[in-house]
């Protein structure tokens, strides 16, 4: 990272974007706690998150989601969300009803007896999100929770996130299906090579120079300025 600095507002949704290589995981494992910062800052809602472990990131508002998905495979869809649900309600009926609440919230109601393990790859991704959601945090942070899925499905999870959203959670997303980034972020931050290259309204950033030369149009992605 060189000197990377952004805020992401309560109500907002903000993508993270860039090549492959560019820095986008790094920054999420540098705010949720995973890697430690070697100078500045990382803060929620006014309170430092530097030094603080995952968990502890998580117990103050904050959670993410991982590209590589690794649910308890032999536990029921339920027990998994329910691992985080536990952290925020001791009770266990009580976490079991919030568990089921956000399982019914991502569309997976109907699954939740069901082994983890048995799930489809976009049953999986919003396992992922339910597990992250569990948490009840006031900033999400989504990691390609739209890779390999089709149309229809990365736009059933479009219409999901714009849903967390709406009722207060913030969200930062990384995401390279360029589309759903395009029309789901009020405000865009490019990295290349873990520097912040351009910041702004997605409609602003698709016609930045700096942007279509590091990513945009970049033939590997496929993907091309707006």
């Amino acid at each position: 990272m060189k000197d990377l600095s952004f805020t992401v507002g309560e109500d907002e949704i903000v993508g993270l974007i860039g090549p492959n290589g560019a820095g986008k995981t790094t920054a999420f494992a540098l705010i949720s706690g995973f890697l430690l910062p070697d100078a500045g800052e990382v803060t929620l809602r006014g309170r430092s998150l530097r030094g603080l472990r995952p968990h502890e990131v998580n117990a103050l508002g904050l959670a993410r989601t991982f590209q590589i998905m690794r649910p308890f495979p032999r536990l029921s869809v339920l027990r998994n969300v329910m691992i985080g649900t536990l952290g925020r309600h001791a009770d266990v009926a009580t976490a079991e009803a919030r568990a089921r609440a956000v399982l019914v919230e991502v569309g997976l109601g109907a699954r939740a007896e069901t082994p983890a393990g048995s799930l489809t790859t976009a049953e999986r991704k919003r396992l992922e999100l339910a597990r992250a959601l569990g948490t009840e945090p006031a900033l999400l942070l989504l990691d390609e929770v739209m890779s390999g899925l089709t149309e229809s499905e990365t736009g059933r999870i479009v219409e999901l996130v714009r849903a967390i959203n709406r009722r207060g959670v913030a969200i930062l997303l990384i995401e390279h299906v360029m589309r759903a980034v395009m029309s789901l972020a009020q405000r865009i931050v490019v990295l290349n090579y873990g520097e912040r290259i351009a910041e702004g309204p997605p409609e602003a950033v698709a016609r930045d120079p700096r942007v279509i030369e590091a990513y945009l149009g970049d033939e590997e992605t496929g993907a091309a300025p707006a």
